[in-house]
């Protein structure tokens, strides 16, 4: 079988020299598949377009809330992202682009001139990196050092998942973010096709099973993890089809806090009210898949997510009523199809 650095070099080569724009694609793997916000789609439009056609995403992990924050973006490719995100955290922000592939990247930086001006800053509020997600640290990124972690469709490109997790909670401030769009499986993807070129190109190879990722998650201090949206994966190419048999892949974005969250989801009586100040979202915050705020309307919540209102960058629009001074129990979280790859089975 091949050796890390080995499947390392295969994604290289597929996402610098097979993959030239996403007609390349033999799948709907590396498409996004989430609906973008309005908002968000008109952001997109002012990114130059040969950027636009080097995207290779899953999804679209851009949080809101992020006005003068420092944003990773882990796997930027031609930096489309980091684009979106330079508009989103503003001229007093600060966007780091991280990517292996020269080719990418070399694009990536041909416009960052281009993007400073169409956003009339003095100055562009985004750098690229050249280097590894799995080593974060040689590329100077210091710890508790960022407000807000993304990466769209390239966490499963990894050969060390539990590497880039535990950097990304080593570089995440406390209250931090983690906001990501991946590919999943239903399944342990077998061997022999984790160490396929074309599959690990295509994001399948190196799909996460849910429950491994909700294992690995645990290891590295995150208790409760949220699905934010989920959409299946078609594939398109028969071939492909006939390989992976009977797998089942879909694009799952997640939210995940540098918290000390409890493990299952537990009963305080604490009510939270959004109050529609998040910019861009003056009617509704989505938490998660199970949590929709809707402006002024309250909502019981569980001490886990009244955490993720209060002691995140998310608390100016929030506010909560009740402390954690007496335990009700276990939080009736409804069924357990809602819970997220990386939380318990009773979390919300």
């Amino acid at each position: 079988m091949k050796s890390d650095s080995d499947l390392q070099a295969d994604v290289r080569h597929y996402y610098g020299q097979v993959l030239k724009s996403q007609s390349d694609l033999k799948t709907g793997a590396c498409c996004a598949t989430d609906s973008m916000p309005a908002y968000l789609r008109e952001l997109v439009e002012d990114v130059h377009p040969e950027i636009r056609d080097r995207f290779y995403g899953c999804g679209s992990p851009l949080p809101p809330a992020l006005e003068g924050c420092t944003v990773l973006d882990l796997g930027c490719g031609s930096g489309r992202d980091c684009y979106l995100l330079s508009r989103l955290v503003g001229a007093h922000g600060r966007v780091i682009g991280v990517d292996m592939t020269p080719e990418q990247l070399d694009l990536a930086r041909s416009h960052l001139d281009w993007h400073a001006a169409r956003y009339g800053y003095a100055q562009s509020n985004v750098e690229f990196r050249d280097g590894y997600i799995e080593d974060l640290a040689t590329l100077g990124i210091a710890d508790n050092s960022i407000d807000v972690v993304v990466s769209n469709c390239v966490l499963n490109l990894s050969p060390e998942k539990a590497r880039v997790f535990r950097e990304i909670f080593r570089v995440l401030k406390p209250g931090g973010e983690l906001y990501f769009s991946d590919v999943f499986a239903d399944r342990r993807v077998p061997e022999v096709l984790r160490h396929d070129a074309v599959l690990l190109g295509e994001c399948l190879g190196g799909a996460m099973y849910r429950e491994d990722f909700r294992r690995l998650m645990h290891e590295v201090g995150c208790a409760d993890a949220r699905v934010v949206a989920q959409n299946p994966i078609p594939l398109f190419d028969a071939e492909i089809e006939r390989r992976v048999g009977m797998l089942k892949f879909s694009s799952v974005t997640v939210r995940a806090f540098k918290l000390p969250l409890e493990d299952r989801c537990e009963d305080y009586g604490q009510v939270a009210y959004y109050q529609g100040s998040a910019a861009a979202h003056p009617n509704a915050f989505v938490l998660d898949d199970h949590h929709l705020f809707e402006s002024g309307k309250p909502m019981i919540v569980c001490g886990n997510t009244a955490d993720m209102l209060t002691a995140t960058r998310y608390a100016p629009h929030f506010k909560v009523l009740g402390e954690k001074n007496v335990h009700y129990g276990l939080f009736d979280c409804g069924p357990e199809a809602n819970a997220a790859p990386g939380s318990s089975g009773a979390c919300c």
